[in-house]
């Protein structure tokens, strides 16, 4: 997979694979906020072989944007492969820097789902699916973080607080 490289105005400086990525580049990842009918939020628990936060739940869909995609390109693309949700228009939301092991950009979009829809989790990327309430997410937040991706506790109060 080739991904682009941005600076710190997140404009593309460079192409490059996936697995040449240098300590201190820069990359781009789009995520989806997911909520239905009920106001209930869709999040993923990511594949237990993941290298990266293994079993952490997180946003129902993310990927990194590859090489010719848009945020928004990328975003529908991963919906489709990651959880089997086709024919969405996201609604562009935040976009945030993300400082940890790896460099990013992010670009959250958001997408209302009936609750009854269909959906087919993506096994390499995916353990499992599941609807939560909001006072459920802020419980476990508040009891056990570590539940979430490190970088997902920002996500939770933007999102639950609009």
């Amino acid at each position: 997979m080739r991904i682009s490289i941005v600076n710190e105005k997140d404009e593309i400086i460079k192409n490059i694979d996936k697995n040449d990525e240098q300590k201190g580049d820069i990359s781009r990842v789009s995520a989806l906020w997911v909520t239905n009918e009920k106001g209930e939020v869709l999040l993923a628990q990511r594949s237990l072989n993941k290298i990266n936060s293994p079993g952490k739940w997180g946003p129902a869909v993310a990927g990194t944007v590859e090489e010719g995609e848009t945020y928004e390109e990328n975003i529908i693309k991963e919906a489709q492969e990651e959880i089997g949700l086709v024919g969405i228009k996201p609604k562009i939301e935040i976009k945030n820097r993300v400082s940890t092991s790896h460099e990013y950009f992010t670009q959250w979009f958001s997408v209302v789902a009936d609750s009854k829809y269909p959906f087919t989790k993506q096994d390499i990327e995916v353990e499992q699916i599941k609807w939560f309430t909001k006072d459920e997410i802020l419980k476990i937040y508040k009891e056990n973080p570590d539940f979430f991706l490190s970088t997902f506790g920002d996500t939770i109060k933007y999102f639950l607080n609009k």
